[in-house]
Formats: C-alpha cells, sequence, structure tokens
C-alpha cells in the first residue's frame, strides 16, 4: 500500500476562491478546482472550525484522480461571517440552516456535467447525511469521515443534553462553551484529540494564522446544545432505512472527539451504507493523518468510487 504525499500548504494556483450567497443572501466563501480528467465532481466539506485550505490534502488526491473539487466555509466560520456576537466562538442556535444550506448550494451545483460525489467530515457529515434525508442532496455516492451523529460526553449523552440546554437558557447560548488555549500545551491537548499524528498544519490555529478573520476557537452553548438534539435525532430518524444511496462510512474507533459506535448503528440501518474501521494509528480527522493512514483511506475512497459510481 503506498502512503498518501505530504499535505499541501498552499492553494493550488490552477483553484479559484469566490463567494456564494444563500437564498436569504448570506455570503459563502467558496473554493473551485477543475480537473481536465473528466471523472466527474465531488463537493469536499469540512467539520466544526474547518476552513477550505484544511482539506487540500483531500481536495489534491481526488484532483490527481481526475475529479474537480469543490468546497465551501460552513455559514458562521472560516470566510463565511459568524453566527453569534464573538467572532471567535463558533455559534448555531438550528442546524436546519446548514441542511438547507447545503441543499441550495447543491442545487446549483450539480446542473454541471456529474457524476457528483459528496465527501464530508464530522459536523459536515451530519448536516450532509440530514439533508440527503430531506431530500435535498442526492448524490452519486458520499463518503462520511468520523460523522458528528453522538458528540462525546465525560456525563453520557442524557446529562450531557440536559448540562448544554440549562448553559444555553442561561443568559447569552452564543457565548463560549469553554475557553479557548492558544498556549503550546493547549495545541498539544488539541491536537491530541483530533490525530495520532502531530504537526503544526494539523492544527486548525496553523491556517487561520495567515488570515486573523479565518479563526475559531470554541463552540457556543447553544451549538453543544444543538449537537446533542440533532445527533439523538439523527440517529433514530426513520429514513435512514430507504435512503438509497451508496455511502462509505471512515470510523476511527479511537474517536475521542464523536462516538464510533453511533455511526456503525447509523450506518447498519441504511441499505448501501459500508463501514471501513480504523484503530490507534487514526483519530478524529482520518484524512489529516501520517501518509500511511490517509493512503489506506484514500485507496478505499478510490475503490468505492469506481465500484459504485460508474466511470
Amino acid at each position: 500500500m503506498t502512503s498518501a504525499p505530504p499535505l499541501p500548504t498552499a492553494l493550488p494556483p490552477e483553484a479559484r476562491l469566490s463567494r456564494w450567497h444563500a437564498p436569504d443572501g448570506w455570503a459563502h466563501r467558496r473554493f473551485d478546482w477543475p480537473a481536465p480528467g473528466g471523472c466527474g465532481r465531488v463537493l469536499v466539506l469540512g467539520g466544526r472550525s474547518d476552513v477550505i485550505e484544511k482539506y487540500l490534502g483531500v481536495a489534491a488526491h481526488l484532483h490527481g484522480q481526475g475529479w474537480s473539487v469543490t468546497s465551501f466555509d460552513w455559514r458562521g466560520q472560516g470566510g463565511s461571517g459568524r453566527l453569534g456576537h464573538d467572532p471567535e466562538v463558533g455559534h448555531a442556535e438550528r442546524f436546519a440552516v446548514h441542511r438547507d444550506d447545503l441543499a441550495a448550494f447543491w442545487a446549483g451545483w450539480t446542473t454541471g456535467e456529474g457524476p457528483h460525489v459528496l465527501l464530508a467530515h464530522s459536523m459536515g457529515a451530519h448536516f450532509a447525511l440530514a439533508a440527503m434525508l430531506a431530500g435535498g442532496v442526492r448524490p452519486d455516492a458520499a463518503v462520511l469521515s468520523a460523522p458528528m451523529i453522538r458528540v462525546r460526553s465525560p456525563i453520557g449523552q442524557r446529562l450531557g443534553g440536559r448540562l448544554a440546554r440549562t448553559m444555553a437558557g442561561r443568559g447569552d447560548a452564543s457565548r463560549g462553551a469553554w475557553r479557548w488555549d492558544d498556549s503550546p500545551a493547549g495545541q498539544a491537548r488539541r491536537l491530541a484529540r483530533l490525530t495520532a499524528t502531530r504537526g503544526p498544519e494539523q492544527d486548525s490555529r496553523w491556517w487561520q494564522a495567515a488570515d486573523p478573520r479565518l479563526r475559531l476557537g470554541p463552540p457556543s452553548w447553544g451549538w453543544v446544545a444543538e449537537s446533542f438534539r440533532a445527533g439523538a435525532a439523527l440517529e433514530r430518524d426513520p429514513r435512514l432505512t430507504a435512503l438509497d444511496v451508496p455511502v462509505l462510512f471512515l470510523v476511527p474507533e479511537r474517536d475521542r472527539l464523536v462516538v464510533p459506535a453511533a455511526a456503525r448503528r447509523v450506518a447498519a440501518r441504511m441499505p448501501r451504507a459500508e463501514v471501513m474501521r480504523f484503530g490507534s494509528e487514526a483519530g478524529h480527522e482520518v484524512l489529516r493523518e501520517a501518509p500511511a493512514v490517509r493512503g489506506r483511506a484514500f485507496g478505499a475512497i478510490d475503490a468505492f468510487l469506481a465500484r459504485e459510481v460508474q466511470r
């Protein structure tokens, strides 16, 4: 098995950044990297606090396989504005607005030549799955990396959700749920939760340093409360059994941010889902791990797309 190349540290010269406006006028930062290969198009979506640049390694691999790649920063983070008073806090009251943003973007993006594939990570995978269940997004195939179905809680799902709702209801729900620590020790703890690999480019702050407007720290209490509510609703959604889309789940079993078993339970209810599991070699951000781990993940993605999308 071959390893993936090092993670890119700059935007490719052939790519372009632009703006896409949602139906309500909200401006989203957008990325497009056309490929001459004609395989089709992939929409890559990051997780909470992520920026487009963080998944350039994924984009580079797909582009090298002949896929045109598009991405955008979610409403409320990266270069797509903020939903709370503090620009360093990631706030959301209801995830439905992000699901609807994705559906609106998809409707315009899929007017081009296909096939059309969705690849999403963590919170982005949650929004992607919700949009597919709601019928607003219908990809030819989808890859969901460490999907945020259930967020980890040291006091359990029920008590964690209750605490988050209580804190969100006391005062400003857009205030940070915890303080952000940018010290070397704080960065080390953050990296330990994200990847088994340790490198400065593994941290979102590395990408955000060049443009302070992209910086984002902790989630708000409103976001945390909604993550518990929306995750539980997604896991028990009866429409999962009728979702006739081929979906590859990438599930790191040592994930310290989301509950891997929840993703496996969801996949087991879907008629065309398959699961690829990772052990201690990978953390939450499987697609940003060491080259050998990424190479294994990319190999599985390539085989899945070759099999499910008739190229």
